[in-house]
Parts: C-alpha cells; structure tokens; sequence
C-alpha cells in the first residue's frame, strides 16, 4: 500500500508542487500573524528536504563528480562570468531604487546550492556532479559577491553587507545534512536499520519539497503582497532572468560539450538563485533599505513557480539522446 503511495504522488510530482505553492499561498494571505512561524521552520524542512536528497546520491558518485573538470569549469562560467553581466543589466531598470537594486543584485548574484539539485534530479539532470560543485559554488559567491557589489552598485554598499550568513546556511544546509547522509549510508551498510531510513527518506521527497514550497510562499506571501505596487517592477525582471538563464545553461552546455544531464543541470543552476541564504544579509541592511529583502523574496516566489514548470520544459529543451549518461 505504501509503495503504491509513493509511486502515485512520484508520478504528480508537478501537481502536486503547485497544490502546495497555491495552499502556502493561501494560508500565508489569509493567515499573515503565521508569516513568523513558518519562517522559522523554513530551516529544519530544508535541511529534511535535502538530507533525503543527499542520501540518495551513493557518495562514491560524488567523488567521481569532483573528477568531471569540464562541467565543473562550465558551470562556473556560466554563474560567475555570465550571470552577473545579465544581473547588472538588469538592475540598472531599477536603478533610481537603490534599495530594489541591491535586492536585486543580491539575490541574482548568487547561485543556488540547495533545493537545485532536488530539481535537477527531478529533471533527469547531472544531480551528483552538481552536488560536488555546491561547495565549490558556495566558497566563490562568498569571494565574488563583495566585489560585483563593489562594482555594480557603489563602494559604500560594503559597509552595510555582512557575509556571515553564508557561513551559517553552508553548515546548516551544506555540511550537517551530507554528513547525517554520509553516516546514514555506511550504517545502511551493515545495518538493516540504515536501509530503512534511506527507504523512508526516499519516499518522503515528494512530500518534504511539497512542504518546503508551502513553508517558505506562505512565510512570505504576505510581506510582498503589501508592498506589491513596488514590487511588481521587480517581477518582470525575474521572469527574463528564468528565460535568459536557460538559454545560457543550454549554450554554455553545447559550448562545454557536456552530455544531456550535464547540460540540464547546468541550465538549473544557472536559472536558481540563493534567494534563501541571501535574505539574511537583505534583511540586516538600513531600515531606508527595508525594499530590499523582499525583493529576495520576490525573486523566490517567481522561482519557485518556474522551477516546477522547468521540470517539465528542460527535458524537452535538452532531449535525451543514446549517447547520453548521467553520473548522478
């Protein structure tokens, strides 16, 4: 019976991904004294969410993932040379709101290094070369980050930017939940108990990303909706930057000559932003930037919506072929 369930809802991923987005939206509208709880909860289900996603990837995988340089240099590229210069040109439309500006330079600026690689996997993409490559992500949009600011919106933007809470979400949702999969893996091992949880975790994906999606719309839904006139310049904005970051992961895969799941994985983490990681460092900026942080927040719910459609649209945007192999 079980094993029937989670076969029913693996096959209405997608559905069921926007019934959770509507009821998160739902729930945060009708019910906004809930926006501080959720919010607090938004940690502990993404940790959940991807320490089931970690210990689906044996990580022997992800050793062989740190030796595949090409997608690693690719994907790079892609986020820290392409990327910015599309983030810049899109953050001069608005550029006479300085706080929508940074918001905007802050959430574009910074690749994905979480639930991305639950869609890439969802999206038949390279899951485990993108798992290698999240530390790497991490580590250089914390180098890189300081300096577009520096570049892209003035020299005075650094003393109000602290780099802290990039270290924190790197343990909390990098570190603490690879190291319970590793750990979890081995005793799986020897043990029947390690079996059990990987079997249990694997079939709770489904509905853990259904709950991350409604934590975090419902978390937030509320604080947009009541700044949405100003807002709504940003979203424009975040719906061209989806549709111009696939086209760069679909080029910068051709022109790295990667293989099909190379390729989509390539497109989901050029088209994901770190809207969660960086909220903190939006939310400690000057109450005259008080814009700021949910224009993060915007850029989330946009994202959120087009990466459950991507799930659908990438596969036929890079269509398998024979000679198409996946690491992860």
């Amino acid at each position: 019976m079980t094993a029937r369930i989670v076969e029913a809802w693996d096959r209405q991923q997608v559905p069921l991904y926007l019934v959770a987005i509507a009821a998160g939206a739902i729930a945060g509208l009708s019910a906004p004294q809930i926006a501080p709880t959720l919010e607090h909860a938004i940690e502990p289900v993404l940790m959940l969410l991807l320490f089931a996603t970690f210990l689906g990837v044996p990580l022997i995988e992800v050793g062989r993932s740190f030796k595949d340089g090409r997608f690693l240099i690719t994907v790079l590229l892609a986020n820290f040379l392409i990327v910015p210069a599309i983030a810049w040109a899109l953050s001069r439309f608005v550029a006479d709101d300085r706080g929508l500006m940074l918001g905007v330079l802050l959430v574009l600026l910074t690749p994905c290094i979480d639930y991305v690689i639950v869609f890439t996997g969802l999206a038949g993409g390279a899951r485990a070369r993108l798992l290698a490559a999240a530390p790497l992500l991490m580590l250089v949009q914390i180098l890189l980050l300081p300096l577009y600011l520096l570049l892209f919106a003035g020299t005075d933007v650094l003393d109000i930017i602290d780099l802290a809470p990039f270290a924190e979400a790197f343990l909390l949702l990098i570190v603490i939940p690879l190291g319970a999969a590793a750990l979890v893996q081995a005793i799986a091992r020897r043990h029947r108990a390690g079996r059990a949880i990987a079997v249990a975790m694997a079939g709770a994906m489904v509905p853990l990303m259904m709950a991350t999606l409604a934590v975090v719309i419902g978390s937030q839904v509320a604080a947009v909706g009541a700044q949405i006139a100003a807002l709504a310049r940003v979203v424009p904005l975040y719906i061209a930057f989806v549709v111009i970051a696939v086209l760069v992961g679909i080029l910068a895969g051709r022109a790295g000559r990667l293989d099909v799941p190379g390729t989509r994985a390539t497109v989901f983490s050029a088209a994901t932003r770190n809207s969660l990681v960086v909220l903190p460092l939006a939310l400690a900026l000057p109450p005259s930037l008080s814009i700021a942080p949910l224009a993060v927040v915007t850029q989330t719910l946009v994202e959120l919506i087009a990466v459950v459609v991507l799930v659908r649209i990438v596969p036929r945007l890079v269509p398998t072929h024979p000679a198409a192999h996946d690491l992860g």
